[in-house]
Parts: C-alpha cells; structure tokens; sequence
C-alpha cells in the first residue's frame, strides 16, 4: 500500500475521521515513505508503546496495518537524525502552549514537528485538505500558540520565528515584518 492510498484507508478505519486531529495523524503517517531519513518514521519521537496508543485511540479498526507502521517507525529509528535539527524545540515548543495535558497533545505535537520536517507547507505535510483544517488544529490543539500568529503567518515560518526569538536570534531584516522585502513570502496565500 502506498502513502496517497493509505490516507484514506486509516480515514475510514478511524474513530472521528472528520477532526482535525484525527485527519492530521493520518495525514503525517501515511505519509511517512516521502520525508527522508529519521523523518520517515509515521510520527517520531514516539516509541511502540506510545504508536500503539495513538494508533488504537484513534484508528481502532486499523490493526491490520499496525506492522507495516511499525516496520517504518523502526526503519526510520534505525537512521541518525541530523546533528543540528530542531525536531526537539519545535516539540517543546508545541507542547509548551498545549491546550490541554491529555496525552493525545503530546502525539500531535510529535506529529505536526515531524510532518515540519518535511519540504511542502505545513497543510499539506500533514495531509490536511487546506490551510483551513490546519488552522483548525491549531487553534483547538494550540490555542497560545494559534493567538500569537497574529499576522497568520504560514506556520512553518511561524514556528521557526518562535523558536529563533527564544534563542534571541533575529531573523526579520527589518524592525517591522510589514517593512519586510520578504513580506510576500512569509504572509502570501499558499497555493
């Protein structure tokens, strides 16, 4: 089975195939062949108990394909992460404006920081239908984190603005993102 296949059948093997965060776990585990290295795991960062977890809280009926998950989850444990990637502060950062503490928001937040790790926008990396279902997520899953995007930054760049002004390193070339010559770029619309 291949990843656009995939998608739709742990769709309809879920148990709430139309939240946000059902279709957002689904987006990011099937697909999983297409990130590369230790990002082809369906999430990482999380361990087989935990997989297993998601996997039965959120697609009870998908036991069947609970080898081939785990073949990919192990394949890519087996592959070093990079030595300077930022996987760990964007999950901190996630979980850092959670919500709430239920478990499910710590496979989320693995989700949405591995599926960043691949090379589309956000939405798409996670196999969301638009922009619109990730903002949903966002502001359900993430509510501090969706309120101080004021500007609806794309969040991928959002995140990694965050991340830069914890550590104190400027990113924009202006004092104002408006007065920004990459304005365009960071605010467009995604297409």
């Amino acid at each position: 089975m291949n990843a656009t296949d995939l998608r739709p059948h742990l769709l309809a093997l879920a148990r709430y195939p139309l939240l946000p965060e059902t279709q957002a776990l689904a987006g990011t585990i099937a697909l999983a062949p297409r990130r590369k290295g230790a990002w082809r795991a369906p999430v990482a960062g999380l361990d087989a108990d935990e997989f297993d977890a998601l996997l039965i809280d959120y697609f009870p009926a998908a036991a069947s394909l609970r080898p081939l998950l785990h073949e990919w989850r192990e394949e890519a444990a087996a592959t070093p992460r990079p030595p300077a990637d930022e996987f760990d502060d964007l999950v901190a950062l996630l979980l850092a404006h959670q919500t709430t503490t239920a478990r499910d928001s710590r496979w989320l937040a693995h989700a949405v920081a591995t599926a960043s790790m691949a090379d589309n926008h956000l939405w798409q990396d996670l196999g969301l239908p638009s922009r619109v279902e990730l903002s949903a997520l966002m502001q359900t899953r993430f509510t501090a984190l969706k309120m101080k995007n004021v500007g609806d930054m794309k969040w991928k760049k959002f995140f990694y603005r965050q991340l830069c002004e914890a550590a104190e390193v400027l990113i924009c070339k202006s004092p104002s993102c408006a007065a920004c010559t990459d304005y365009g770029i960071c605010f467009g619309p995604e297409a």
